[in-house]
């Protein structure tokens, strides 16, 4: 029998909290194994093998599991190939085939090659993350079983010894046997579950080259980053130490019983005189430019006590597998609006950023376990241990970091597509866009430290908020005010960011026709090198590089101001399946994120063979030998692709055995 296909779902048992720690983790522990395991070959029925019975999978099974001809479907495929590869190598070691040389990691997993995934493929259509959301947006026959989360509760996470339990820390088939038999008729479900997207979705394949991504960000995703655990675990220490001698200070200072609580905190400050409805970070810093010295000094104690980062550091410790590295931080298309990559556990996207000089310095203290010195030199411990995370992300021994990004890569884009020659200019002669910007608003030059240089402020609050459409409270939402500009200045900054900017307004507005006679007509249009396409109750927009961004069942409809407005079904900002309004430049917004994506994952496959060990929006972190040229890397990744070869791309490197902002 050849086995060209298989669509397979698990349920399986570990000590280790998955949310917390992350599949590969998860999968390590030597308490984890397989319970369940649902299987259909080339779209034949459901068979489920219970293996916590007794079940043995049959060896065609487990050779179509290693055999890379064989293609393998999942939902979140991820879990299925990494508990797969762990069960593999416990039970079946002389079977296993890793791949990447012994010198990566990746040698430990199943090579992503022969894997697909559903959820992937539901992204791509713009559909929701999640099996049950997309089985009800789809309206599939069968659809994910409600009793699910009980069972999994049940069944794949230790239970609390209890005496109606007789003080058992685990729950075994033998335990609930017409909940075991449920549970198989839930595992079975959710491959035929699998199968009905498959089939529902077959007239709208995902590319070849979007699961080539697919593979590429597994590969990062499954050699990690080497944190230091050193580091991670005396910042976790010096925070419990710092919050308390804070804490008794405040005590001492205000004589609550707890200075951390919000209620408290706000009625001590009362009877003080200052009255608030927040202690949050930016009430609390305006409060301190107006009060008393000995009520600034209590609400900076407080600042510091509020100061979380030592959660960041708790989340590498949950994530770290057994070698330091953290695995599974990047979910490919979690945005599935222009398909970038969401981060996962640790969050490397909302890092705090360093700005201290003697960083190096106040790391290796942290290392050292000097709490007393770093609270001699340091006034503000939590800070320090804050500006400090990221450092404790390192290269492994023998390999330095090369960290390179895109310089102001959503700026080019929009500059490219829109035909802004002022601003291709600029960037064709190395330019600042701030200061140009001012220049073109102010029509006088401005220089950054020089000649009119006061101007380059405004220059770049207007690049950052006006760019997708944006007006006053796009500015104020920036921060506008905080920086100095009055609520008279911003409406002008508006007029002139746009008057200076006329091919970029007509872009948004032209995307905005093209959109709406694509979903009127029931046709397909072009604007600026941009395709949109109604098809199915679906709109397509085709960017430069081939790839689709897909908005489920568009309307036209009428906006809060009696307009013309469009309409889709989404992920909202309650995280819930409902209509979405957008406009033109919203669109353009979407476009432009999502080629700035493109260009990050050409400048990926530009640099093969090398050990990147991850991103951030315009940024990779690679692991390399210091006999390569950063230059070299920087020129590889600012390499135009040929589906965009207009843009003039720049990327700017380092070189750092921690990571952090250079």
């Amino acid at each position: 029998m050849i086995i060209h296909e298989i669509s397979i779902d698990l349920e399986t048992y570990s000590d280790i909290d998955i949310k917390k720690s992350g599949v590969y983790k998860y999968a390590e522990s030597d308490d984890f194994e397989i319970l369940l395991f649902a299987i259909s070959i080339d779209g034949g029925p459901v068979t489920v093998y219970d293996l916590a019975s007794g079940d043995v999978l049959p060896d065609i099974i487990i050779d179509a599991l290693v055999d890379e001809n064989v293609i393998k479907w999942a939902f979140n495929a991820v879990f299925e190939r990494i508990c797969i590869s762990y069960w593999l190598q416990k039970n079946y070691p002389d079977k296993f085939k890793g791949y990447g040389p012994d010198t990566d990691t990746t040698s430990n997993y199943l090579n992503p090659v022969s894997w697909r995934c559903t959820m992937i493929w539901s992204a791509y259509m713009g559909l929701p993350l999640s099996l049950e959301g997309v089985g009800s947006v789809l309206d599939l026959k069968d659809q994910k079983m409600k009793e699910g989360k009980d069972l999994i509760r049940y069944f794949c996470v230790p239970c609390k010894p209890t005496k109606t339990n007789g003080g058992r820390t685990r729950n075994l088939p033998y335990h609930a046997h017409d909940k075991w038999d449920t549970f198989k008729l839930y595992n079975k479900r959710d491959v035929e579950v699998e199968m009905g997207i498959k089939d529902k979705l077959h007239k709208f394949p995902v590319p070849d080259f979007i699961w080539d991504e697919y593979h590429m960000d597994q590969q990062i995703n499954d050699r990690g980053i080497l944190i230091d655990m050193q580091l991670v675990e005396n910042a976790i220490a010096f925070d419990e130490r710092s919050k308390a001698d804070i804490s008794s200070q405040m005590k001492v200072l205000t004589s609550l019983e707890n200075p951390n609580s919000v209620v408290q905190m706000k009625s001590w400050l009362s009877n003080h005189g200052i009255k608030t409805n927040t202690l949050g970070k930016k009430a609390v810093a305006e409060l301190i430019k107006d009060a008393p010295d000995d009520l600034t000094h209590v609400l900076s104690l407080r600042q510091q006590l509020a100061k979380s980062s030592v959660k960041k550091y708790q989340a590498m410790q949950n994530a770290a597998c057994n070698d330091h590295r953290a695995r599974g931080m990047f979910q490919f298309y979690g945005a599935n609006r222009t398909g970038r990559w969401a981060g996962r556990l640790i969050q490397l996207q909302n890092l705090p950023q360093n700005h201290m000089k003697d960083l190096t310095e106040a790391r290796e203290l942290v290392r050292q376990g000097d709490y007393e010195s770093l609270e001699l030199l340091y006034d503000d411990i939590p800070d320090t241990l804050s500006q400090l995370i990221r450092t404790a992300f390192i290269a492994k021994p023998g390999y330095t970091f090369y960290v390179a990004d895109f310089a102001a890569i959503e700026a080019r884009v929009i500059a490219t597509i829109a035909n802004e020659k002022w601003r291709q200019d600029a960037f064709g002669n190395g330019k600042d866009i701030y200061c140009e910007s001012a220049s073109k608003m102010f029509h006088c030059p401005v220089e950054k430290h020089g000649i009119n240089g006061h101007l380059r402020q405004k220059g770049k609050i207007a690049e950052l908020a006006l760019g997708y459409g944006g007006s006053v409270g796009a500015l104020k939402a920036m921060g506008a005010l905080d920086m100095g500009l009055t609520e008279e200045e911003l409406q002008p900054l508006v007029d002139a960011w746009r008057a200076s900017n006329p091919n970029i307004v007509s872009l948004w507005w032209d995307v905005d026709n093209a959109v709406k006679n694509a979903i009127k007509m029931h046709t397909s249009t072009e604007t600026h090198g941009i395709k949109f396409t109604w098809r199915s109750g679906m709109l397509f927009i085709t960017l430069p590089s081939g790839r689709k961004l897909t908005y489920v069942k568009p309307r036209i409809g009428e906006n809060k101001f009696g307009g013309e407005s469009v309409t889709y079904e989404g992920i909202g900002s309650t995280k819930k399946w409902e209509r979405l309004e957008s406009y033109g430049p919203k669109f353009v917004e979407n476009i432009v994120q999502a080629i700035s994506r493109d260009l990050l994952m050409n400048a990926i496959k530009n640099l093969p063979g090398f050990l990147i060990a991850g991103h951030v929006h315009d940024e990779l972190l690679i692991e390399c030998k210091e006999e390569i040229s950063l230059e070299d890397v920087c020129m590889a990744m600012a390499h135009n692709p040929e589906w965009f070869p207009d843009i003039l791309l720049r990327a700017d490197g380092y070189m750092t055995k921690f990571y952090k902002k250079d």
